[in-house]
């Protein structure tokens, strides 16, 4: 019955966090100034790799390329899923709190390599762009995500037991 009350509170809570995503209000005054302030930082941490960049917007470009980062290439659907999943577990709620914003942390410091590196390699292996872009980082920060819930839960689990 726990993992049945698990399932549904953490899909109530997915659905909850998801749908308001697919607002155009919540696009234009969430996301794309989230997506505008991932740029800025991602364009400031290349230009301190030696990177010639400026950021316009949610676009990082150089002479030898550019990306434009989308909703759907922030982090937040992988960060959302982690909060929903950690939120759902019935643990005490300062655990669920330190989990969901350490998580939320991880997810999205991972996902400015990801911007840096997707960027770094459309300059100099651009043959490599696409499957890093669609495949490798997709499954690398939702694997993050499933991971770090994984690892929480056997960690809190374990302590509650003891």
């Amino acid at each position: 019955m726990k993992r049945v009350r698990f399932l549904v509170i953490f899909f109530v809570l997915l659905a909850l966090f998801e749908i308001p995503l697919l607002l155009p209000a919540v696009d234009q005054h969430v996301i794309v100034p989230l997506n505008t302030a991932i740029t800025t930082l991602s364009g400031a941490m290349l230009g301190l790799l030696g990177e010639n960049v400026r950021t316009t917007g949610t676009v990082i470009s150089g002479s030898c390329f550019a990306v434009d980062l989308k909703n759907g290439c922030n982090g937040i659907e992988a960060t959302l899923f982690l909060v929903a999943a950690v939120l759902a577990f019935p643990a005490p709620p300062r655990q669920r709190l330190i989990a969901a914003l350490g998580g939320a942390a991880l997810i999205q410091g991972v996902n400015f390599i990801r911007i840096m590196s997707l960027y770094l390699l459309g300059c100099y292996r651009r043959s490599w762009f696409d499957a890093f872009h669609i495949t490798v980082w997709q499954s690398i920060i939702f694997a993050l995500a499933v991971g770090v819930f994984m690892l929480w839960t056997r960690r809190v689990t374990a302590a509650n037991a003891a």
